[in-house]
């Protein structure tokens, strides 16, 4: 008989418990959470549920219009990144992102995500469009976040490959790229797109995406994640933003052969396509003034979307957990348009 056998059942019992306990302490060592702690960290309480047709500003709109590029802080109502409200969870600690068109819209609302997950972030963006910057720059900060501002032209190819390289002496690397800047003007015929114009939707929402990305991969190691920003316009456009639908369906295409290019390199490449969201591009000529104050109301949920409620699409692609997803393109258009 072993002296284990000779061990009472309930003594064993109580032996057992005890290394269990043991065990126990040096999981949460382990992992970051000594025993004392968990009080303190406590689960959080589950949020409310909310209607989605509400708590949200819905059409119709006031009659407004700024000059391109316009600012979100001018807008009214003020559009929604997740500035009071987007917590993270570590999903990007220690990760280096550039962000185009980071200053507002729902590149704006990607960044502060991003930060707040625990990433390091640059937002490139116009000049014209320094006060929203700065407040991004500030919100990466806050967040305990290293914060790089880039302002410039990105029809530009040097600009853009010096945006690069800034971006990885800053951070000591790159590895997730959001191509989200996009140049959006209404036109209602053919007729009155003209050349100039074309040519500086195609720089902005094509050419700028090429280089940067070109640029990018170069320098980013396996596990890194390339996010392209396209529309629901690719797959249903808008009869007077020919031009902008024109980019945003070669955006789709553009992603999907990438993908199956920089799977052999380790980097995944996904895009987004969101429908009607209230952003700056919508009040600076991207709307004429009746669709305006109507925008988002022939969704089935009655209203545009705010920048806030996309941000979490950007992550779950940005994040690790979603190895296995490539070539793929997530919609979030409030119930209509695909994918």
């Amino acid at each position: 008989m072993s002296d284990d056998d000779r061990i009472s059942p309930s003594r064993r019992r109580l032996m057992q418990g005890a290394s269990l306990g043991m065990a126990t302490a040096v999981v949460g060592v382990a992992w970051g959470t000594q025993p004392e702690d968990r009080a303190s960290t406590g689960r959080r309480e589950a949020a409310p549920l909310q209607d989605p047709r509400k708590g949200y500003p819905q059409p119709p709109f006031e009659q407004q219009s700024q000059p391109w590029p316009g600012l979100a802080g001018k807008m009214t109502p003020r559009p929604d990144h997740g500035e009071s409200s987007y917590r993270g969870s570590g999903k990007l600690l220690g990760r280096r992102a550039l962000i185009t068109g980071g200053d507002s819209g729902i590149g704006r609302a990607a960044a502060i995500a991003f930060a707040r997950e625990g990433a390091d972030v640059a937002i490139s963006y116009l000049p014209a469009e320094e006060p929203d910057a700065q407040e991004v720059i500030g919100l990466i900060q806050n967040a305990g976040r290293k914060a790089l501002a880039l302002p410039g032209d990105i029809r530009n190819e040097s600009y853009c490959a010096d945006m690069v390289a800034k971006v990885i002496a800053a951070f000591g690397g790159i590895d997730l790229l959001v191509n989200n800047a996009a140049r959006q003007h209404s036109a209602e015929s053919i007729l009155d797109i003209t050349t100039d114009y074309f040519d500086w939707t195609l720089k902005t929402n094509l050419y700028a995406m090429f280089w940067i990305t070109k640029a990018a991969v170069a320098h980013m190691p396996p596990g890194s994640a390339i996010i392209n920003t396209a529309s629901v316009n690719a797959y249903d456009p808008s009869e007077n933003l020919l031009d902008y639908s024109l980019t945003k369906g070669a955006i789709v295409t553009f992603t999907k052969g990438l993908a199956k290019q920089m799977i052999k390199r380790g980097i995944r490449v996904n895009g987004v396509a969101p429908g009607p969201f209230w952003t700056p591009l919508q009040v600076s000529g991207g709307q004429t003034q009746k669709n305006l104050k109507e925008f988002g109301a022939t969704t089935p949920m009655g209203r545009p979307g705010q920048p806030a409620e996309i941000a979490h699409v950007y992550v779950q692609l940005a994040a690790a957990e979603s190895s296995y997803v490539t070539g793929q393109i997530y919609g979030e258009s409030g119930g209509r348009g695909q994918p």
